[in-house]
């Protein structure tokens, strides 16, 4: 059986006046999805959350849950401080993934 990786990230606007944390096996799918709007009606369309600031990996998907639950409960100043210690600049990590 061929092993998963699950991704934890969390995404800001250009602004970063917003924060979403979520959880994927298919991060590069997923940040599609929230770049270009694919659910219209969903929290990163809605906040134009589409920069990805801050991400983890784990080959373990209660361990991947747990940490998205752990951030989600988290306060804002933790979740800033978990980005500057990656992405102390606030860069966009997958500017360069997709052609726009």
């Amino acid at each position: 059986m061929e092993e998963m990786t699950y991704y934890v990230y969390m995404m800001s606007n250009k602004w970063h006046t917003v924060i979403y944390t979520g959880m994927s096996s298919d991060l590069e799918g997923r940040l599609w999805q929230h770049k270009f709007k694919e659910d219209p009606t969903s929290f990163t369309a809605k906040y134009n959350c589409n920069q990805l600031m801050w991400y983890a990996e784990t080959d373990d998907v209660w361990a991947a849950l747990e940490e998205e639950k752990r951030i989600k409960s988290g306060s804002r100043a933790k979740k800033i401080e978990m980005i500057e210690e990656m992405n102390p600049e606030w860069k966009d990590l997958a500017k360069e993934w997709f052609d726009d």
